[in-house]
C-alpha cells in the first residue's frame, strides 16, 4: 500500500520545494505542479508534488492520521 501525505510548503526553489511533513523538512520535486507557492499544502508522494490541496482539506487530512497514530499507540 502506498500513502501519499499533504505537506506544507516552506520555500521553493526552481523545480525544487521543502515541505514540512510531521515536523521534518524535506525536498520535493514540483515537476508534476509547477503552480504551488510558498505556504500551499501538496500531496507528495515518491519525493514528488503531485496535488495541491486547499488549507482544510489538508489540515483535516493531517488530524485524521493524528487520530489514527494515537489509535494505535493506544492498542498497544
Amino acid at each position: 500500500m502506498c500513502v501519499a501525505v499533504p505537506a506544507l510548503v516552506r520555500s521553493i526553489e526552481g523545480e525544487l520545494a521543502t515541505v514540512e511533513l510531521g515536523g521534518i523538512n524535506q525536498q520535493v520535486s514540483l515537476r508534476l505542479t509547477p503552480e504551488v507557492k510558498v505556504g500551499d499544502y501538496v500531496i507528495v508522494h515518491t519525493g514528488y508534488a503531485i496535488n495541491v490541496l486547499d488549507q482544510e482539506e489538508a489540515e483535516e487530512t493531517l488530524r485524521l492520521f493524528e487520530q489514527m497514530a494515537n489509535a494505535a499507540e493506544e492498542g498497544r
